[in-house]
């Protein structure tokens, strides 16, 4: 049987999720802009348009067996995150739901940033949330939604919690060749990977509640901008620490929590699970883009 999956948000993660799923399975991605619709139609997926947070708009989008929920907010405030994350995920779940072939089960792409700051020690799945900002209280909002409401249908929901994303065009080499580089852990995981545990968490059929998608070595930012210099052949960029840069007046608000947040997440419950590394940690991950800086 092939199973036909529905991306909703179908962006950086979505479109490579897409690809590795094809053609194994029938694959839906859905975007509300034409350019995304024109970027999913090129990833050879098929493109339908609609609004997460229209319950009407969603009677264009087919049935799906499984559905993913990678939807984002573009970077804006609560208000803005609170009506994709939190209510338009209560309508996707319940406009699917209510279907007489609903999903089997539902995927939410979230984000580490629930943790909060726990001054560089590691944290896993167990570990209590403390987000500090009102937009990661969003979000640490959502994923009770996601793990809940599916139940409710006699569904089910699995949090995918993703590090840092890197990748194609979001190396960003220049932040730490150039610096200064402010003192703090790096958590981060390949796109390929985070669309790898996704795929990996539906086609294996897992129905762990929550997992944290992130390498195996979480980093700390001065010795990572050390390792990137050395193998792009340039001077180590200038570091400061996180007093000196909190000394920056014209720091927002947001700014100035993530510099203050630090913590180290561990993937052992994705290991365990099974999941292979494409690129286990930075090292294999940034090598392409070491290789294009020498060209």
């Amino acid at each position: 049987m092939t199973e036909r999956v529905v991306i909703l948000g179908c962006g950086y993660v979505g479109l490579e999720l897409g690809r590795q799923l094809t053609p194994a399975h029938e694959v839906v991605g859905v975007r509300r802009s034409e350019a995304g619709l024109e970027a999913v139609a090129e990833a050879g997926l098929e493109a339908v348009e609609a609004d997460i947070t229209d319950p009407s708009s969603l009677d264009a989008v087919p049935d799906a067996d499984w559905l993913v929920f990678a939807a984002s907010s573009g970077g804006r405030g609560a208000e803005a995150a609170r009506e994709v994350y939190v209510d338009g995920l209560e309508t996707v779940i319940d406009q699917f739901w209510s279907r007489s072939d609903p999903p089997e089960r539902l995927v939410y792409t979230s984000s580490t940033g629930v943790y909060g700051d726990h001054d560089g020690d590691w944290v896993d799945e167990s570990t209590p949330l403390a987000p500090q900002t009102e937009k990661t209280r969003v979000l640490a909002e959502a994923e009770r939604v996601a793990r809940e409401r599916p139940a409710e249908y006699g569904g089910h929901g699995t949090v995918a919690r993703f590090a840092g994303l890197y990748g194609p065009d979001r190396y960003r080499l220049d932040r730490y060749l150039t610096g200064p580089v402010t003192a703090g852990y790096l958590n981060m995981i390949h796109r390929d990977d985070a669309a790898g545990a996704v795929r990996f968490l539906l086609t294996e059929d897992h129905r762990a509640e929550t997992v944290l998608v992130v390498d195996d070595e979480p980093v700390e930012k001065w010795a990572f901008a050390d390792w990137l210099a050395e193998q792009c052949d340039v001077e180590f960029p200038p570091k400061q620490t996180k007093t000196e840069r909190l000394a920056d007046d014209d720091l927002s608000e947001t700014a100035r929590r993530r510099i203050q947040t630090s913590k180290r997440c561990s993937n052992a419950l994705l290991r365990e699970l099974g999941y292979e590394f494409a690129f286990p940690t930075f090292r294999e991950g940034y090598h392409a883009a070491v290789e294009a800086s020498l060209e």
